[in-house]
């Protein structure tokens, strides 16, 4: 059967890759760098718009980012980019610049366009030329063609995709990182976990992705924890960097499954983070996937020494779901009460929250085949 594999054009990694970057980010004669109101002041910042005024490319900075992006603030970001004259992007910071960016690039492409009309297409480009700068190391999104924004009129996260949406130069620096919190390590952390072990375990993998799966699950389930514990910790934050960048490519090329469907819903309704919603589903729903795709999550628990080749399928399996719930412990993951959210309230939007999985297609691409009903039951076991 044959594949296609989607990838950036130029991908600059490792510590001091932003200098390394050099010209690789001069992609036109002035640039809307799209950051958010703290990330604008950082040190990597700083550093980044002085490179551009020693290449004699122009910049302004749009960082009206209260939060996770809407179609509000793309609309805002789109006015920016044409007041400015701008003919290129650069995002840097975690997942919401870069969805913001990509989502801005489909609106320059199509205006007038709503971008609730490309839910469920593959958006033609070619788009604005862009770059992208993680200042985390979790959502993968310098090297995806996704980005989800959320529709302020009807209240749904949007997944949003087409292969022209990955950005054309990806600068994966570990020292953007050091200054992220312990919780934002934790949420990001368990966001690249999760797009590793859906794609590993989704119905669209295939043997590239395979690989770069088991090599982020090992990283991320060694790493994480001493990056959460210390942030300072270099050696983590550059394998956490690599890890989040794999695991990015990952979800490109074989999506991602039940975790993502049912974690978007409680993002739009209860405006929890993206990475920590899926952080709170992991355990149960991994649980639920675990007997369709047996033998592969027996494989990611032999990979990260939760098991030995001895033991069978069941016991392996079981072993790799056991280590991540105890990853999700030490990074004090919260239930939705413990986040918060009044139990009334959730269980008032089941029924939406269980269509709105469903319809967005990931949950589709688990190995085993996932109802409204199933997630519904999903979502009271999640907070009971």
């Amino acid at each position: 059967m044959s594949r296609f594999f989607y990838m950036p054009p130029t991908i600059v990694s490792g510590s001091g890759s932003l200098s390394a970057a050099g010209d690789q980010l001069c992609l036109g004669k002035k640039a809307l760098i799209v950051t958010g109101k703290v990330v604008k002041e950082q040190s990597g910042t700083k550093e980044l718009l002085q490179l551009l005024r020693s290449k004699g490319v122009e910049y302004d900075v749009f960082s009206d980012i209260p939060g996770e992006p809407t179609d509000k603030m793309v609309r805002a970001c789109v006015t920016a980019y044409l007041n400015g004259g701008c003919d290129y992007m650069i995002a840097v910071g975690g997942g919401s610049p870069m969805d913001l960016m990509k989502a801005a690039a489909v609106l320059l492409k199509y205006p007038g366009a709503k971008l609730r009309d490309f839910m469920g297409k593959a958006i033609p480009g070619p788009f604005v030329p862009m770059a992208a700068i993680p200042t985390t190391a979790g959502t993968g999104s310098e090297a995806t063609m996704f980005t989800v924004i959320t529709d302020t009129e009807t209240e749904v996260k949007m997944l949003l995709k087409g292969p022209k949406l990955i950005p054309d130069v990806a600068v994966v620096d570990p020292a953007f990182s050091v200054s992220a919190p312990q919780n934002i390590t934790a949420n990001t952390g368990l966001d690249a976990l999760t797009h590793a072990v859906e794609s590993y375990t989704s119905r669209l993998a295939q043997p590239l992705t395979d690989t770069l799966a088991l090599s982020a699950v090992k990283r991320i389930m060694a790493y994480l924890p001493r990056a959460w514990r210390d942030g300072t910790d270099l050696e983590a934050r550059e394998q956490m960097a690599l890890a989040a960048l794999e695991a990015g490519v990952c979800i490109t090329n074989a999506s991602v499954t039940i975790v993502h469907g049912m974690s978007r819903p409680i993002g739009a309704l209860f405006h929890v983070p993206h990475g920590l919603s899926n952080a709170m589903l992991l355990p149960t729903c991994l649980e639920f996937a675990l007997p369709g795709a047996l033998s592969r999550f027996a494989d990611l628990g032999r990979a990260i020494g939760a098991a030995s080749a001895h033991q069978s399928d069941g016991e392996a399996a079981a072993a790799f779901l056991t280590a991540v719930k105890e990853l999700c412990a030490i990074c004090q993951v919260p239930t939705p009460a413990q986040y918060g959210i009044a139990k009334q309230d959730f269980f008032a939007q089941i029924d939406k929250m269980s269509a709105d999985a469903v319809a967005s297609g990931s949950p589709g691409n688990t190995a085993r085949e996932v109802t409204e009903a199933d997630c519904a039951a999903l979502y009271r076991k999640l907070y009971e």
